[in-house]
């Protein structure tokens, strides 16, 4: 038996975790166009970041991070319930201090009874008036600020290799495996050569 044959898998196996490798590389190299031999290389996410980068804020501003998911949010009653001591005390402050000492006058006919009456009302039209108020500030955020103009600017401004540090911080394990991956096709394939060559000699 020729042990030389044993040699195809590791070939293979090898060949298979470098051109995977080289597939992954090339996602982000080179950065810029070059030109080898007639042809022009471009890594696939510097030559598409733009359009990566409209598609992304597109995606951001239309299903994760919506206007109407921020309205939402904002106005909804737990979150207001939340608020509610905070505003409590300030009002609180106001009636017994600040009152005091902008208008002495008047605090001097305000009593306890009359400082929780009126901490009650406020309150009160406080848990009407809050929603209204947060639903058009977030009508006029939107036609100010434009999410997917912002997300789209962004990332389109980012350099290669920040996106390249970003992409390798989220899919290191996923880009090792389909190295690895590429390796065992490579052996499998290397083996089943082998396997072929030893039945028909």
């Amino acid at each position: 038996m020729n042990y030389w044959l044993f040699l195809i898998p590791v070939i293979s196996a090898f060949i298979g975790w470098v051109t995977n490798w080289i597939a992954i590389k090339m996602l982000f190299h080179p950065r810029q166009p070059k030109r080898i031999l007639g042809f022009t290389l471009h890594g696939i996410f510097p030559k598409r970041q733009k359009v990566f980068a409209e598609k992304l804020g597109k995606l951001v501003s239309d299903e994760l991070l919506s206007y109407e998911d921020i309205q939402q949010k904002i106005t909804s009653p737990e979150n207001l319930k939340k608020l509610m001591p905070l505003i409590e005390g300030h009002i609180e402050n106001f009636l017994r201090v600040k009152l005091k000492d902008e208008m002495p006058f008047i605090s001097m006919f305000i009593g306890d009874r009359t400082i929780k009456s009126m901490k009650r009302i406020f309150m009160q039209e406080l848990e009407i008036l809050f929603p209204q108020i947060m639903k058009n500030y977030t009508g006029n955020l939107r036609s100010e600020l434009d999410l997917e103009k912002i997300v789209t600017e962004k990332v389109a401004a980012f350099s290669t290799e920040k996106l390249e540090s970003i992409l390798y911080q989220i899919m290191s394990k996923e880009f090792r495996f389909v190295e690895i991956i590429g390796g065992v096709i490579g052996l499998i394939i290397g083996l089943v050569q082998v396997l072929i060559t030893v039945w028909t000699t």
